[in-house]
């Protein structure tokens, strides 16, 4: 009870100022709390990645137009363990299934962003359908980071601009920041640049998440493992990004 009425006199207070459009969040700390609970990986990721739907409510009640979340990167991709990846994946071909589902009654879109080509033929398909069936631009963005690095999106998005040029579709001169962030995996944004990261689990990192498009963003990290995060603490995350004096370039 007491909980419910923080909640309530947080939002509202957040909703007095103005609310980020677009936040990242590094998924952390799914291992940790199993092993202190004593639980197996799966049943942790299974909540983590329900606690994903949640957050995409949150988002959409206070405005915010674009979500990142960042499930897996590269080097997790080519360094966990067989096993551990297999419960991850299969649990994200379930969700997956159930998105395909689902009635789509709402403006949302779903895009995936990271080295898709790694991942098995499967899992690919599952990704096209559900983008193909969540492409309504307008209200609300989840982008899902998968197999997603920051170096690799940069050093992608040169070789494509190095090809335009060999091509002569495009002369050098012409390249500057604006220009080169369309080859980037985020170009479908309006608003490329995340205003907001959040990171859970303790940690004080980047994790090479989006590396260009974080370079102005309020960081802020959360003591809390992300199977325990709650909507108060996604609220407060927003009160203290609204509280700071951002600059850029200073």
């Amino acid at each position: 009870m007491v909980y419910k009425v923080y909640e309530r006199i947080l939002k509202k207070h957040v909703l007095s100022s103005p609310i980020p459009n677009h936040i990242g969040i590094i998924l952390d700390g799914n291992r940790r709390w199993a092993k202190n609970l004593g639980i197996s990986f799966e049943q942790a990721y299974r909540i983590g990645a329900k606690k994903v739907e949640e957050v995409v409510n949150w988002c959409r009640e206070l405005g915010v137009r674009s979500l990142t979340v960042f499930v897996l990167s590269t080097e997790n991709y080519k360094n966990r363990s067989k096993e551990e990846l297999d419960i991850l994946l299969s649990i994200l071909k379930e969700h997956l299934n159930n998105l395909k589902e689902k009635t789509v009654d709402e403006c949302i879109k779903i895009k995936f962003i990271g080295d898709l080509g790694a991942l098995d033929t499967d899992i690919r398909e599952l990704i096209k359908e559900v983008e193909r069936l969540y492409s309504c631009d307008g209200k609300f963005t989840l982008n899902i980071a998968l197999a997603y690095g920051g170096k690799w999106d940069i050093l992608n998005a040169a070789r494509k601009v190095a090809m335009d040029v060999y091509k002569g579709k495009i002369k050098p001169e012409n390249i500057d920041s604006e220009f080169f962030q369309r080859y980037l995996s985020t170009s479908h944004l309006e608003d490329q640049d995340l205003d907001l990261v959040l990171r859970t689990g303790g940690e004080m990192r980047i994790s090479n998440f989006l590396l260009w498009q974080i370079a102005y963003s309020e960081l802020v990290f959360l003591d809390v493992y992300w199977p325990d995060f709650r909507k108060v603490d996604f609220l407060r995350a927003i009160r203290i990004y609204q509280q700071r004096n951002r600059r850029f370039g200073s």
